[in-house]
Order: C-alpha cells, then structure tokens, then sequence
C-alpha cells in the first residue's frame, strides 16, 4: 500500500518498477478483492464539488427575492399598525411561496446532479490479469490504467508503457501544446509538472498514441484537486429562455411601478386610507410581476432532460433542452449513429481470388497470403475480445470484426501478440484513414515453434521487424509499390491499382465497408523514422464489412422530413458506399455527394449553394465538419451535429447542439458535447428533438397561463376604481391567487404531452422569442375578457342588481374559476378540449382539483370567511361563477375553431 510520508513521494523520479513495488501493484493489476479494498480506504476517484447548491443556500435565496422581501416588509407594517390578521396571513402565504419556489428549485437541482453523475466516463484498466472497463469513479491507487488518443486521464499515474503518446497538459500547466510522453527516469531535483514526460495527470488530454501507467493518485489527491481554482466549476447554465424572462420581469416591474401609483391614487381619491394604499401597492407589485417564471421554467427543462434520458439522451448542458426544439438541421455521422455498427467481415478479397468469410476460415491454413492478411487484420488493431461486454468486443466495432474474423479461423490475437508483440505504432487518424504498428518478429531459432503464418511473415531477407496497416483502401494503394501474389512479391501497377480501386468502388456502391490491409518488413534501424513506416508497402487484400442499417433510423429519417428537419449523412467511407446506404435510410434519392477535396476546393459561395440540395458527405474529416457547420448557419439553420473523435470536439462545440457518442465516443468528445447518445442512435437524436419540442411548447403554455392570470388581475384592479367601485380585490386575495390560482396549476402544464402536430409542423427558432407567433396578443386579449368578466360580474352584484352583499367574493371567485377553465383550454394549441384524453395529464386534473377545493374552503369556512374577508356564496351565486368558467371555454374553442379552419 502507499506509503504514509510527511514529505510526497516524487514519482517521476522512481523506476516503474519501484513505484509498482510502493504500490503493490504489478503488470497483471490488482486483484478485484484488493481493489474493493483500496476503494473503501481512498474513496471514489471524484473531486468534493463545490459549485453545487446546498439546501439552506437555495432556500436563503428565495427569501432574498425581492417580492418576498416586499411582503416581508408589508408582514412588519401591518403588525405595527396592529392588523395581526393580516399580518399573520402574508407571513403564511409568504412562507408557503418560499416552500414552492425552495421545492421547485431544489427539485431542478437535484434532477441536473443525478444527470451529471451519469457523465462520468468509463475508464479501461487491467485487474485480476485481464483488462476491463470500469467507471473512472473505481479507479484507486495501483490500478494499471489503459490510455489512448481521445481519453481524458482520470487519475495522476506514472507511465509504464508509451507509443507515440501526447498529451495536453493545458489544464494543469496553461500550455496549449501537447508534450510528447515516456517511461524514461528522470533526474533527482524539483521538475516543474510541465517537464515530467514520465506522468499524466488528470483533466488532461491524450492527443495521440496510447500508454499504460500505475495510478499513484485519486479524487483530491491529484494534482487538479489540490489546485482550488480547478476544482468542478458549476456553470451558469441559465438558457436564453430564463435570460429572456428575467429581461421581461424587470420590464414588468417598471410597468407595475407605473400602475402602483395609477392605482393608488384612484382609491386616494375615493377617500382610502394610507393603510389601504400601502397594502394595494403590495398587492399590485405581486400580482404584476410574475417573479415564479424562471423557478417554473427551469423546473420543466430539468424534467425534460430526465425524460430525454429515459430515451438514452444524457443532456449535459441545460440549454440543450430549449434549444433541441429548434433544431432544423441533423447533421449525423453514419457507422454506428444511422447503421447497427455490428460488423462482420463478409469477404476476404485477394489480388486474385475473393473468399467468402466460412470460404476464408477453411482455406487460410493452405493459403499463406490469406492467412498473412487476417494476421494483419487482428495485429493491426486495438480492439480486444471480452465476454463481458455485450457484443463479446472491447473496443472500435469494425476493429472489432477483424479481430473475430481471424479467431474464426484459428488466429487468436492474444497468443499472436505474445509471438508478435508491438513495439511502435501509428495511430488511427482522419487524415490518413488508416493504422499502422510494428512488431518484433521472432529469432530465426524460434520460427520451427511458431504459427506457419507468422513464419510466412518472414520469408524474406533477415528483417527483425514487421510493419502491418490497415486502413481505408483508396488511400492505401497510393503508398504501396508492391503486392503479394500467390506467396510471391511483385511490383504493384498502375493498371493493378485501378483494378483494386475499381473492384472497391463496386463493393462500396451495394453499401459495404472496404479496408485495405498492406505489410512490410523492417530492420531494428527503421524503428525511429516512423515517417517511413508506410512507405514501399506491399498490398495483401480487403477485407469487406457489412454494417446494416438501423431499421428505427429509417423511420427516424421520414419523421425529421415530415417535422421540417433535414436530416444530413457525414463519413469518413467511400462516397458510393455512403450515397448506397443514405438511399437505403430515404435520406436521398439522388447520386449527389460533396468529398473532403471537394470542400477543400470550394469556395465560401459554392459552398453555401451547394450545401441547399447535397445531404450526404463522405471521405470527410472533423476539420470538414467545422466548414459544414459555418456554412449552414450562415444560412441561420440550428445545427445538430454528430462526432466520436478526439479531432470533433470544435466542431461539437461549434454545433447549436453538439451530440457525442456515448459508446464509441472519447472522453473529449463528451466533454465537448451538449448531449450524449447513450445508445449511439440517430432515432434517439430525433426522440430528444421531439422532446425539446414538447418542453419548449410547455413553457409556452405556462408562460401563456401565469401572464393571462396577471393581465386579468391587473384588469380588475384598474378598471374597479374607474366604474366608481371600491378596491374589487383585497390584497390577501391577491396574494392567494398568485400563489395558489397561478402558481399550482402552471407547474403542473409542465407535464403536458406534446401537441399531435409536434413532428408534423416546421421547428419553431428559439430566437424568435417566447411571444412570437401571437403569443402576446393572446396573453393581452384573454386577459383582458377574464378581468372584464371577473370585475363586470362584482359591478353587477355591487350596484345592487342581485340583493346580495358579496360582491368582492364573487370577483375573488370568478376570477380563480375563469382561470382555471383556462389552464384546461391553453393544453393544446389548436386541438379541442373536448377531443383530448382528459386522463393524458393527471397532475393538471389534481392541480385544479386542488386549487378549486381551497377556494370553496375559503368561501365557506367561517375561519377563512375572517382571514380573507370573504362571504359564503348560495348555489346560484356559484353557478354564475361556473357560467363564467364556461364562457371563457367557448371563446377559447371558437379561437381553436378559426385556427384549425386556416390550417386547412
């Protein structure tokens, strides 16, 4: 176990060995037993995060609120001037307020952190002699950690093992350069962090290569957790939904300050005291300023992000929720995301014989060519068989296929490497498009004890070293001179080349996946000029792969034309075998497709024509996927765009929403990323679109129903003293209605289904702001007739017309009866309440239930009748209320009525 010193163990300064010998670890790992162990005593590899909100803090914000302080104020007063009724009532109301807006925000909170727990990544490491994949949380001190390009490292460790790796140690040293790593010792003295070359820290970046290191630190006791100023940052995720509110409170606020004094002085002359103009004044503030809007809104988006998940779209970021619904272009990738990514070599193809895959397992032992080929194919590769995962996989799936194809036939890579083991390698990457590493062939004293094709391997001359790549076919003939025919070495010609490139480009055209396959041998000299690796290769054949495409992904890609999203195809593959397989999806119908060299040629103005009527890019990389994405939203488009790669993370970033790949994606392509596809597939894309669309029309809805509530209030409180009447609400029932009319049932829309129409219109843009499309004339015209309605009947029952003397009830009671008959009607947008499944929302059901329950209680409770100053209604007097609930349900159904006719 580590050892416990007053003075920290320099770890770059100790051989591999010693530092495994201080760790009780070895090359096998640790046992799963003493992982557990070490787990218990060190704690999960986390930092203590800082940024998030404890519950005292959330709940002291809410009393810090400006309306609660104003009531606060009003509770203070009213006592002095010993009105202890009044006083004892705003102090419940404002602590009931307090305990919704603490629920509400407490409850989004919590929903975000059980979301950010599920980014955690998962990690690669070697324990009980096998590797695995674990959470990076499991990772304790003597683990043997597995790390490669595109990893973020989730723990400081020092390097056992390294192959061209680089890292970019940003984080930690500011130096946006990556720095090229060994396993070499260092000398004794302090090295600043930048110049150990033998360690890795976490929250850096693997940029290129891969290694293997002993964990020496965890959670806090890495170097980024004794760093204060790097400990988890929590953003303000506010979305410009939320900015937009805030915005339109304070506008409100100055609007209520200008019918404060309106208000006030009408009843001043009507003989009222300071009193009663004090407390109208609070009342006023509150039922103007809808200051429960942004706890709502953020409460819905984080509901939706739950449901999102519950469709395998992890939202990392908030503002993603809003932003979804208004997506209107998908720009995917293909191999996985639209396709099943379940390789399988269906074909081995060689110069001049073509294998069927059960052809290619019975003939390998009498065909060396064959057999050299699917040796190259499982050597060059870094995928691994494990039974554990669910496709028997650990690793890139067409990596993957390769290694399986060469178990098929009796090539199992783990006794190949032990015989063959690497020694240098060049990494996959989007240039290139293709793979390459280097192996210690066997001494000539061992080759009668080795498999016949490893022996094959070296036939000629007295090379030490074997060269074996893999990559995309195209590229990979243009640096092969050469070509193994029947077991013998021949130049490779032109008229051979496109003989190749030609029998590629008919397999890519029926959609299957090509990768060429090429070899040389080398001498012990060769090993440091990497740059000459791939030169004078010798071609062996290809491999053909089979990917199917996703049967949901077809139904997807119909279901984001018909909602007005235009779906686009981005690969790295040859352009014929993506137009096949983007015709199969219904994407196109046509053979146009732009290339990576096609872009590069382009002009910005080619582009953007171009761009209207091409959906399908191949051969591309991630530096192609930046000028897509500039070039549709110079166009204004909202762009959703797919990425794995290390190389994607700008172009994620970039994006409106930038979506990763939650099982063949890399750490930094999640980290880059607003959502992550838990399942790699395109219909959950569209799934979550949907979704968004859902939220955001929610919000909407609620936004419709509080502003509508207030406008009405405001009606009753302007127009009453204009008709002569005296003060038509009294300022605790202003208050209930805003707490309780207003409050319960608008949280309670957030759970509204999405309209039927959701996927069949055109995405709304978000930048269009919440009252676009008529939103405020709507918010303006209903308000207006619910307060007309509300104040009309009080005048009525006031001048005396009815014999009865409760006229302020009945306005208190229209007005929440009104209202809610409009949180039934604002449900759907165009659809009628009477076509609507009534049960699709229970919680709006139980909310206005509720809110109704209250009311009569107030009414007829004589208690109440003294708190609120209201008088019990006879039945009569509440059936006019109910008439008038039904009223504005009749002008809301004939508003829907007009709409669906224009529709049509």
């Amino acid at each position: 176990m580590r050892e416990k010193e007053d003075r920290p163990v320099n770890w770059h300064q100790i051989d591999p060995t010693e530092v495994a010998e201080k760790l009780q670890s070895s090359d096998t790992g640790l046992a799963s037993e003493e992982a557990r162990r070490r787990y218990e005593q060190y704690g999960p590899n986390e930092l203590i995060e800082k940024g998030k909100k404890k519950a005292w803090r959330i709940l002291l914000a809410q009393v810090k609120e400006v309306m609660i302080l104003i009531l606060l104020a009003a509770v203070v007063i009213s006592a002095a001037l010993q009105e202890y009724i009044d006083a004892i009532v705003i102090f419940v109301i404002v602590v009931l307020n307090t305990i919704l807006g603490f629920w509400q925000e407490f409850k989004a909170e919590n929903a975000m952190a059980a979301l950010k727990k599920m980014t955690v990544p998962n990690v690669r490491v070697r324990r009980d002699g096998a590797e695995r994949q674990i959470s990076a949380k499991e990772l304790v001190p003597g683990d043997i950690l597995l790390i490669e390009a595109g990893n973020i490292v989730p723990a400081d460790a020092r390097l056992i093992a390294a192959a061209n790796l680089k890292v970019q140690e940003a984080a930690l040293t500011g130096e946006s350069e990556s720095v090229d790593k060994d396993t070499g010792d260092l000398p004794d003295g302090e090295l600043a962090l930048a110049d150990r070359r033998n360690m890795i820290y976490r929250g850096t970046v693997v940029t290129y290569g891969r290694g293997e290191a002993v964990v020496i630190g965890t959670g806090m006791q890495t170097e980024l957790g004794k760093i204060a100023t790097m400990l988890q940052d929590v953003e303000d995720d506010q979305t410009p939904l939320q900015r937009r509110l805030a915005k339109l409170g304070r506008s409100l606020a100055i609007a209520a300050g200008v019918l404060i004094i309106i208000v006030s002085g009408m009843i001043y002359l009507q003989g009222a005291g300071l009193k009663e103009m004090f407390m109208t004044a609070i009342s006023m503030a509150v039922a103007a300023i809808p200051e429960g809007l942004p706890a709502v809104v953020t409460i819905a988006l984080a509901l939706g992000a739950q449901q999102m998940l519950k469709k395998n779209a992890l939202i990392r970021r908030l503002p993603a929720v809003e932003t979804l619904g208004g997506v209107t272009v998908i720009c995917s990738d293909k191999t996985g995301t639209l396709t099943q990514n379940k390789m399988t070599v269906s074909d081995v193809v060689l110069p001049e014989r073509h294998y069927s895959l059960d052809e290619a397992v019975a003939e390998h032992g009498d065909d060396a060519d064959l057999g050299l080929l699917l040796l190259a194919g499982t050597l060059c590769n870094d995928a691994v068989i494990d039974e554990n995962t669910q496709n028997g996989i650990l690793g890139d799936p067409t990596e993957g296929a390769l290694v399986l194809a060469a178990q098929q036939a009796g090539l199992v890579q783990r006794d190949l490497q032990a015989m063959l083991p690497r020694v240098r390698e060049l990494p996959f990457d989007s240039e290139r498009k293709r793979m390459s590493t280097v192996h210690a062939l066997p001494s000539s004293s061992q080759g009668t004890t080795l498999h016949p094709v490893v022996a094959a391997a070296g036939h000629q001359g007295h090379a030490d070293h074997l060269v074996l790549i893999k990559g995309a076919t195209d590229g990979l003939i243009e640096v092969c001179s050469r070509i193994l025919i029947n077991g013998v070495v021949q130049p490779l010609s032109e008229k051979r080349k496109e003989e190749i490139s030609a029998e590629n480009t008919a397999m890519a055209k029926n959609g299957i996946r090509v990768l060429g396959l090429a070899y040389r041998l080398m001498d012990v000299d060769g090993l440091d000029q990497p740059m000459h690796y791939e030169q004078d290769l010798v071609f062996l054949g290809m491999a053909c792969m089979l990917d199917p495409v996703r049967p949901e992904a077809i139904e997807s890609v119909r279901l984001c034309k018909q909602a007005g999203i235009r779906p686009i195809m981005i690969t790295g593959d040859h352009p014929l075998t993506a137009v096949a397989i983007a015709k199969d999806l219904g994407l196109t119908t046509s053979d146009m497709v732009l290339t990576g060299q096609d872009l590069d040629k382009m002009t910005v103005d080619a582009l953007s024509a171009r761009i209207k009527e091409v959906s399908v890019f191949a051969r591309v990389s991630p530096k192609h996927k930046m000028v897509i994405i500039d070039a549709l939203q110079a166009q204004h488009e909202i762009v959703s765009m797919t990425g794995d790669g290390v190389n994607d993370a700008p172009a994620l970033k970039s994006a409106d929403i930038g979506v990763a790949m939650g099982i063949t994606g890399t750490d930094v392509s999640k980290e880059s990323s607003d959502m992550v596809l838990l399942d790699d597939n395109f219909a959950t894309i569209v799934a979550a679109v949907k979704e968004g669309r859902r939220v955001y029309d929610n919000i909407r809805k609620f936004v419709r129903y509080i502003l509508t509530g207030n406008a009405g209030e405001i009606v009753v409180m302007l127009t009453g003293p204009l008709m002569g009447m005296p003060l038509p609400l009294l300022p605790i029932q202003i208050l209930w209605i805003n707490l309780v009319t207003d409050g319960v049932p608008a949280v309670a829309l957030g759970f509204e289904e999405a309209e039927r129409d959701v996927m069949n219109r055109p995405p709304y843009n978000p930048q269009g702001g919440i009252f676009a499309r008529g939103l405020g004339w709507q918010i303006l015209v209903m308000g207006l007739i619910i307060g007309l309605i509300s104040v009309g009947t009080g005048y009525w029952f006031w001048n005396g017309g009815t014999g009865s003397n409760a006229w302020q009830t009945m306005v208190f009671t229209m007005l929440t009866f009104c209202q809610m008959a409009y949180a039934l009607c604002v449900r759907k947008q165009t659809q009628s309440l009477f076509t609507q499944s009534w049960l699709s929302n229970p919680v709006l059901l139980l909310a206005i239930g509720v809110t109704l329950t209250l009311q009569l209680i107030l009414i007829y409770v004589p208690f109440f009748n003294t708190v609120f100053r209201t008088t019990p209604l006879r039945l009569g007097e509440l059936g006019i209320c109910a008439v008038g609930a039904i009223v504005i349900i009749l002008i809301s159904e004939s508003k829907k009525l007009f709409l669906r006719s224009k529709q049509h």
